[in-house]
Order: C-alpha cells, then structure tokens, then sequence
C-alpha cells in the first residue's frame, strides 16, 4: 500500500481558506462603504422631475452630514416618515433657523423669494404654509416638481437625524449622466 500524499491537500485547504478569508473581508468592506459612506438610492416617483426622472439612480454620499449640517439647494435622501423601508429623494430648501413660507408657487425664505430654475414648468401653484421658523436640528425640503411632491408642506420640518446622505451623482441610465440639473444649487433669490 503507498503512503498518504500530505502534499496536495494541505496546499488545496490553505487556498480555500485564503479565498474565504478575502471573501470576508471583502464583504465586511462593502459593508462598511454602504453603511458609512456612499450607497446608491433608486429615485421613486416623479417629485423631482425635471432633476430627477423615476427609476434614476443617484450615488448618495453618506459621510458628508456625519461632517456637517445639510446646505440650503442641495439633493438629499431621506428617511420616509411614514414608511421607514422608504427612502424620498428632495431638495433642502431652508435650514434650522430659516423662516420659510410657501404660497402659491412661491416659496419665501427669510423674507425673500427664492430664485428656482430648477423647478418644475407648470407645477401647480397650491399649496400654502408658514410662516414657520426651522426648528434647531430640521431642515424644510421639497421636490423640484411640486404638483407631484410629498415635502415638508405635508409633513413639516424634517429631522436632520432622517437625511441619509447628499446626491453626489446620478448613475443610472447612462443617457442621462450629466443631463440632469443641479443636484447642488446656491440660494439664490429673485
């Protein structure tokens, strides 16, 4: 009868083991990067055409507010109030401290009226709230396409602690990466 061959098998077993050691630190990797810092969030719904189409996909940067407070003008994800399995993409229109009032299809910060070309052509001007001061630690956010948009005029100030992160850029489809509006845009006012 021939000896055992040691030579193989040990070799064989310290590449599985290599291969699931990488496998898991891979995947503890990815994990880490979703959790933390970038994740790609699907657009549902037609709230901020003409920026954002339904079924778009935006890289959301999810470090960004860890750093800092959320900007007036930019693209955030947020946390559905009513359904925290859902995520809504809108624009922070006024930040804590900010006195916001809405109007028609005019929309007041401070006393001054915002300039929106980011808006969507022909939203339908219904809507009527505030004046209201943002409380410490909220933001106000509304979609671009106002007809179509659950916001703050619906649901009030938004808890800062619900923002999951900053659109940094749209990804999907590839027709539309760079034809998509602004997904940061300075305060401006008429």
């Amino acid at each position: 009868m021939a000896p055992p061959q040691e030579g193989p098998a040990p070799a064989r077993r310290g590449l599985v083991r290599e291969i699931l050691e990488t496998a898991a630190l891979a995947l503890v990797v990815a994990l880490v990067v979703r959790t933390f810092g970038v994740q790609v969030f699907r657009v549902e719904g037609e709230s901020m055409l003409p920026t954002l189409a339904h079924g778009d996909r935006l890289l959301v940067n999810k470090l960004v507010y860890r750093l800092r407070e959320p900007a007036p003008g930019e693209v955030v994800v947020i946390a559905d109030p009513a359904n925290p399995h859902r995520h809504l993409v809108k624009r922070v229109i006024a930040v804590a401290g900010d006195e916001v009032a809405v109007e028609g299809d005019a929309v007041w910060v401070n006393g001054r009226l915002l300039d929106e070309p980011y808006v969507h052509p022909g939203s339908p001007g219904t809507y009527r709230a505030g004046p209201l001061t943002v409380p410490e630690g909220y933001v106000w956010v509304m979609g671009d396409n106002r007809g179509a948009s659950l916001d703050s005029r619906l649901l009030g100030p938004i808890p800062v602690a619900r923002v999951e992160g900053r659109a940094a850029a749209l990804v999907w489809p590839p027709v539309r990466i760079g034809d998509h509006g602004p997904l940061a845009a300075a305060r401006t006012y008429r």
